[in-house]
């Protein structure tokens, strides 16, 4: 009987050993490419929308490390210790980057902004990049006369749903009934087809808009923040703790100037531009 007690007891301390080895090399691993908390170890697995749209991302290819978000993404792996072929991306749409529940990924970066109501199913990152809204229309249009909120409230606007513009355009210009808009193309065609008069998006968006897609168009004016929109962050499922381990390594971007130096590539604006205020 002795005998058998004293085996049970060394099985008992052979697998209390395992188990503090096992976690010993688990919180070795951790913050490197082998951490077993990511989606899949050894990989950097992010989610963008589809299509990805410039100066964001470069010719719907976000893996190609142009455009502001596609670069800021590799240099970001990189700061981790991920080379750019361990970097692998996913589509889906914004609705569901910012619906509550798992996801088969690590993070996703679309321009997502960070606000209280989003950050209650999900968990964000340190913003990376804050944004002005912007005005956008065509030539005629009656917002190029518009030198006030209660101007802008006498336009036909149009925006995309789910989106910070919509809350911009209804909470603090006080739009009442604006167009909504499931994508970009749709709400483009109809500023184009004098549908709408007005576009409000974020001033990047509305650079790459009046150059490339609606090249007619152009910029009517500049918006004051929303103080309830703090910027883009990479949006994670609710408490996913890699988000430490990133926030670090933005950290580390901003300090060396990096995340400036790639604003100045491919999100500066002109700084002539009239503000609207209310």
């Amino acid at each position: 009987m002795s005998v058998q007690i004293s085996s049970w007891r060394n099985l008992a301390v052979a697998a209390s050993l395992a188990a503090a080895l096992a976690a010993g090399t688990t919180f070795a691993q951790e913050n490197t490419p082998d951490d077993p908390r990511l989606f899949t170890p050894g990989q950097l697995t992010i989610a963008t929308s589809d299509p990805v749209f410039p100066p964001w991302m470069m010719d719907n290819d976000p893996s190609n490390g142009e455009g502001f978000e596609s670069a800021f993404v590799y240099a970001l792996a990189e700061k981790m210790g991920f080379a750019a072929d361990d970097v692998v991306w996913v589509r889906e749409t914004f609705d569901q980057a910012i619906a509550p529940g798992a996801k088969d990924y690590d993070f996703g970066i679309q321009q997502i902004s960070v606000t209280e109501d989003r950050s209650q199913i999900a968990t964000f990152s340190d913003v990376y990049y804050q944004p002005q809204k912007a005005v956008v229309a065509m030539p005629g249009s009656a917002v190029e006369q518009a030198t006030s909120f209660a101007d802008l409230r006498e336009v036909r606007w149009g925006v995309m749903i789910g989106t910070t513009d919509l809350d911009y355009v209804e909470q603090i210009i006080g739009v009442t009934e604006p167009a909504v808009y499931n994508d970009q193309v749709g709400l483009f065609q109809a500023l184009q087809g004098n549908q709408i008069d007005a576009v409000a998006t974020e001033l990047p968006t509305a650079l790459y808009l009046t150059a490339v897609q609606v090249p007619d168009a152009t910029i009517a004016a500049i918006l004051p923040p929303d103080e309830n929109d703090y910027g883009h962050g990479l949006i994670f499922e609710q408490g996913n703790d890699l988000v430490e381990w990133v926030n670090e390594a933005i950290a580390e971007l901003k300090s060396e100037g990096v995340i400036d130096a790639l604003v100045a590539e491919y999100l500066i604006a002109d700084p002539e531009l009239a503000v609207i205020t209310e």
